[in-house]
């Protein structure tokens, strides 16, 4: 095909290729940069969240988010990152026997503490850097209810939405895989990232920083007293908002990135482009 990208077989072949590197990462390296990684979409969250938290109009709130929060991924693809939800599509190369499986296990637990890790540690500094107090206390009242929202979430809501996330964010790494320069890597994150923020999916990595974020700004009275001003949230609403409930959402929505990842996207990519190679 052209010179600036790769057909879709070669796209999924040069994929599968990298998950030999991922599944033999080093266990020191490959938490460093799982923990750059979280680091990374927390930014980007974070950002979103400055961007769109005085919209009140649902619709441009999510379009402003979803512009915003792709600089996450951009800064993986091109500077390096191990992400949990990107990492789903290495079920291709295991199921392509070039990998064995245990070295897929490995790699998404220890991905997915190290971008927990990575998320937390942003959420700390944003929280610490004071951010949450712009526009009076808006930006740290809109941090609790984006993070109360999340902890509302039932189970099935929580798998679904995960689903619908990472077919559109392993999309987005297939599509900067496919691209051989700088700029259509660019575009190729930022489309299906904006896609999924707008449609409100639910990204496990990027709740490791709306969630502990929203506790957080939860433990300062004024953005508390705020939250109740701007969106009439109570103290019993509040007190969904917990450790517990984090899990509880972090849970079945990793489930469903895993799903919609690992066999929406990398199961059926396998045999579409890569098992007739093998046979």
């Amino acid at each position: 095909m052209g010179n600036n990208f790769n057909s879709p077989a070669e796209t999924m072949t040069a994929n599968a290729k990298g998950a030999e590197g991922k599944a033999s990462l080093p266990l020191g390296k490959m938490i460093l940069l799982g923990m750059l990684a979280g680091a990374f979409i927390a930014l980007g969250a974070a950002s979103s969240s400055t961007a769109a938290h005085t919209v009140t109009n649902v619709g441009l709130c999510r379009l402003i988010s979803g512009c915003v929060f792709p600089v996450g991924l951009m800064l993986i693809v091109v500077c390096g990152g191990e992400l949990f939800t990107g990492n789903c599509l290495m079920g291709m190369a295991a199921l392509n026997k070039q990998i064995k499986w245990s070295g897929v296990i490995r790699n998404l637990i220890v991905v997915w503490i190290a971008n927990f890790i990575g998320s937390l540690i942003i959420a700390f500094v944003t929280y610490m850097s004071g951010n949450f107090g712009l526009s009076a206390g808006g930006l740290g009242a809109y941090t609790i209810k984006v993070a109360l929202a999340k902890v509302n979430l039932n189970f099935g809501q929580g798998f679904f939405s995960g689903i619908g996330c990472n077919m559109l964010v392993c999309g987005g790494v297939l599509l900067a895989g496919a691209a051989k320069d700088i700029p259509g890597k660019l575009l190729g994150c930022f489309f299906p990232i904006c896609a999924f923020v707008t449609a409100g999916f639910e990204h496990v990595v990027a709740n490791m920083y709306y969630i502990p974020a929203g506790l957080m700004a939860m433990a300062d009275p004024k953005y508390v007293e705020k939250a109740g001003e701007l969106y009439g949230i109570t103290a019993e609403q509040l007190s969904r908002l917990n450790i517990g409930s984090m899990f509880a959402n972090l849970g079945p929505v990793t489930l469903g990135n895993i799903v919609g990842g690992g066999i929406f996207m990398g199961v059926a990519y396998y045999f579409v482009h890569i098992r007739k190679k093998a046979d």
